[in-house]
């Protein structure tokens, strides 16, 4: 018995989705299974081929129904009218031990919503979607997942030919700001009550019938946003497209594209190429959310008064710096929250910068500084100055040093998706080698270990991998 059922969207009327089956592979290859996700699944009894018949389309599942969904979107700013599932079907839902969760095929074929595309997605881009959901997955951020990567010998044109894939992606929503968007711009206001209505009801965990309700659905969002991009940015992490029709309502990153794990430590850091302008640059992210909201919140216009859209909107700054400042103080071990916390982070961030220092390693190699040992980041005479401040604010911690040692090695990674990794994995999977992939999912998964094994995919990346260029192309 599969448990996959179908999805409760395609309950609605049919002006919020198209019914529809996918294209499958004439000659499906297995690329990648998810044995850990699969288990959480309660999937780990059904049979790897019989799981990629069903993704593939190959055995049927009686009742479901596949839907395509329907959303516009600000891209880069700009209101772009008919978006939707280009390339993508929601096929149903599983019942796990954290509430429903999604069941999306990523390259299912064409859809209404394709526009002049192919719906394929290629295997270049589901390997490095299928790699950040479990590296952003192991770094406890809420996030998208992959069940499998099904691969073929279907050919596709790109900037070059690549092979066609397919992700069986998981998640708790594929409801975004952009579905949103589509019914208050297309002025059906009673649709956006409908799908408010909808979240409300499908996602209890997030979302309750209080008494101002759409208000409280809308402040739900914002807090779960503001959340999420914190995480981000104590990570790291640049997502590189953040367009409304990328954004999840219950604050989950999925869509990733062109995204990037910053090396050297520098504010500025564009991940996408095709972002001429720096709109999505890593120190733009925590705007960007607040813009993406209020354009949510204008959406959402004929349920909430701008003024209460204006006051719930007002609550993102807080949430964002207060988590931020809670993790940074965590990844310098520090429990307590003290007044002169603010000026020790933003300390170490600059001469970060200004050095041009790994952020992933600095960060990791902050214990040593602990037991007076210079680490190879911070040896100038600012950096060893700021170490000084750094360990008389130590002395107000009343953490044994084993303490804070396990502390900050639990909450500063050893290992991040470094965009050489991604590139090495897909050219062996390109020839049927998916060695390297399997062993970057071990490390990944468990980012914190020391996996003495593999050190080398701790240190900074080959000169040549400095100028990589990652697009929006997938």
């Amino acid at each position: 018995m599969i448990p996959i059922k179908p999805h409760a969207y395609a309950e609605l009327a049919q002006d919020f989705y198209n019914l529809q089956n996918w294209q499958g592979f004439d000659s499906p290859l297995l690329v990648v299974e998810n044995a850990e996700l699969k288990k959480e699944l309660g999937l780990e009894n059904i049979e790897k081929q019989k799981l990629l018949d069903i993704f593939n389309g190959s055995l049927s599942i009686e009742n479901l129904r596949p839907l395509s969904m329907v959303y516009s979107g600000h891209q880069f700013g700009q209101y772009v009218e008919q978006l939707g599932d280009g390339r993508g079907l929601l096929l149903g839902q599983i019942d796990s031990s954290e509430g429903s969760v999604d069941i999306h095929l990523k390259g299912a074929g064409k859809t209404p919503y394709s526009r002049f595309g192919d719906g394929r997605a290629v295997l270049r881009s589901v390997i490095r979607e299928y790699l950040c959901g479990e590296a952003m997955h192991a770094l406890s951020i809420p996030t998208s997942r992959a069940l499998m990567i099904i691969g073929s010998d279907e050919m596709v044109i790109r900037e070059k030919s690549e092979t066609a894939a397919m992700l069986a992606r998981t998640a708790k929503t594929h409801i975004r700001f952009g579905n949103f968007e589509y019914y208050h711009y297309n002025k059906k206001p009673e649709h956006v009550k409908v799908l408010a209505d909808f979240c409300i009801d499908n996602y209890s965990t997030y979302f309750s019938r209080t008494k101002n309700i759409y208000e409280e659905f809308f402040r739900s969002v914002v807090k779960q946003t503001a959340i999420m991009i914190a995480q981000w940015q104590a990570c790291g992490f640049n997502h590189g497209v953040m367009n409304t029709d990328n954004m999840s309502i219950l604050g989950e990153t999925f869509d990733y594209g062109p995204y990037g794990f910053m090396e050297d430590y520098l504010p500025t850091y564009v991940c996408n190429h095709s972002d001429h302008q720096g709109r999505y640059a890593f120190k733009n992210q925590p705007y960007i959310g607040l813009w993406n909201c209020s354009a949510l919140g204008h959406a959402l216009s004929s349920l909430i008064s701008e003024e209460a859209q204006g006051e719930i909107l007002q609550t993102y700054e807080e949430i964002f710096q207060s988590t931020l400042a809670k993790l940074f103080r965590e990844k310098l071990g520090l429990k307590q929250d003290q007044s002169e916390d603010a000026a020790l982070i933003q300390g170490l961030l600059d001469i970060m910068e200004s050095e041009k220092l790994d952020y992933t390693n600095t960060f990791r190699n902050l214990t040593q500084a602990l037991t007076n040992k210079i680490t190879p980041e911070l040896d100038s005479a600012v950096a060893k100055s700021w170490i000084v401040s750094f360990q008389e604010r130590q002395t107000k911690e009343g953490l044994s040093l084993d303490k804070k040692v396990i502390s900050m090695n639990q909450v500063n990674p050893k290992f991040i998706l470094r965009n050489y990794m991604a590139q090495e994995t897909i050219e062996a999977a390109e020839n049927n080698d998916f060695s390297a992939l399997e062993t970057l999912i071990i490390i990944l998964s468990k980012p914190f270990e020391e996996h003495e094994e593999f050190q080398n995919f701790a240190n900074k990346s080959p000169a040549w991998a400095k100028d990589l260029e990652i697009s929006c192309s997938s």
